[in-house]
């Protein structure tokens, strides 16, 4: 697979690139090809910059939205400093099924692993720490639009949670939710602003909605609440 990358933001500092759906941030395995770390890796050797491929954060394989990407060491360490303290905020749009009894709320429910399946994750009182807040945006007949912000990182955590109170991602088999709609996790990483680690500018990034987002929320707003 290979496709244009769409950056936006670049400087000597840090690089953010909106992800497509389907394609994982980098390899699982030993092998893998095609993944966003290839394409930043040939991005920079196609305009000359001798960058090792630095990640500061990660989306899962079917989300889209952007990533966040360390130029040099010394940008790396104080973005990596400023995850650890929250200070790097992941603002997230997702359609999820049915309607919220509350317009915004936070989730604090541990999240570990699936003992009966290798790749889902599942709230579990031995788990780790994980907080996402969500806000009503929009409702329709069945589905309803939030925006999410996540406190911490974990795996599969916002469709973990929305699983867990009942109202899972349109498109997220993995999680149990409906598939009538669209064919993926109906889950976009709208925003990221973060402090950039050379000038200490508050940068505050937005990412343009993929496709069969924008085909969703057209055809949920006919059925608008």
């Amino acid at each position: 697979m290979m496709f244009k990358l769409d950056v936006l933001f670049e400087d000597d500092h840090c690089l953010v690139v909106n992800k497509p759906a389907g394609v994982a941030v980098h390899p699982s395995n030993e092998g893998q090809t095609g993944t966003l770390a290839h394409f930043v890796a040939a991005y920079y050797e196609q305009t000359g910059q001798n960058c090792p491929v630095r990640h500061i954060h990660r989306l899962d394989e079917w989300t889209s939205g952007p990533v966040l990407y360390a130029k040099n060491a010394a940008s790396q360490r104080i973005l990596d400093e400023a995850m650890r303290q929250k200070q790097i905020e992941r603002i997230y749009i997702a359609f999820v099924s049915g309607r919220m009894k509350k317009q915004k709320g936070r989730l604090d429910y541990p999240i570990g692993r699936d003992r009966h399946h290798n790749q889902r994750r599942r709230v579990s009182a031995t788990g780790d720490h994980a907080v996402t807040h969500f806000e009503i945006i929009e409702e329709y007949a069945g589905t309803t639009m939030v925006r999410l912000t996540l406190e911490t990182g974990r795996t599969h955590q916002i469709r973990v949670h929305l699983s867990h109170i009942g109202h899972s991602l349109l498109g997220d088999k993995l999680y149990y939710g409906p598939v009538d709609r669209i064919s993926r996790q109906a889950l976009h990483g709208d925003q990221l602003i973060f402090t950039h680690p050379g000038t200490g500018e508050k940068i505050h990034i937005e990412a343009p909605w993929p496709e069969d987002l924008t085909i969703l929320w057209n055809q949920l707003k006919k059925n608008k609440l």
